[in-house]
């Protein structure tokens, strides 16, 4: 089954940077949409970004500026960069899989933005 698994998540201290990665396993990579989501407890999901298979990439209203998003085909893994991170950038960050009219989701890693 599809698999989307997580890592990368920490604490940090504000103004820090982090990679997040995504590994996905039993899906057509390369000619799927890949993205990452954001949420806090008791609020909605947020996109922070998305790349396609076509590697065009878009971003939520927030994220301009400090998150960067790729995907390495070669190693069924999508990364995101955030830079100069924030207390509300804390969050757990979800891989999301979008497979026809089915969405898929990792389990997430908690980032904690903190002094």
């Amino acid at each position: 089954q599809v698999q989307l698994v997580e890592s990368g998540g920490a604490l940090v201290q504000p103004g820090g940077s982090l990679r997040l990665s995504c590994t996905a396993s039993s899906i057509d990579f390369s000619n799927t949409a890949m993205a990452w989501y954001r949420q806090v407890p008791g609020e909605r999901r947020d996109l922070v970004a998305r790349v396609g298979s076509d590697r065009f990439v878009s971003y939520g209203n927030f994220a301009e500026g400090r998150f960067s998003i790729w995907r390495d085909n070669a190693k069924n893994t999508v990364y995101l960069q955030i830079d100069g991170l924030k207390p509300e950038d804390t969050a757990v960050y979800f891989c999301n899989a979008m497979i026809g009219a089915s969405n898929y989701w990792g389990q997430g890693t908690q980032v904690t933005v903190s002094s």
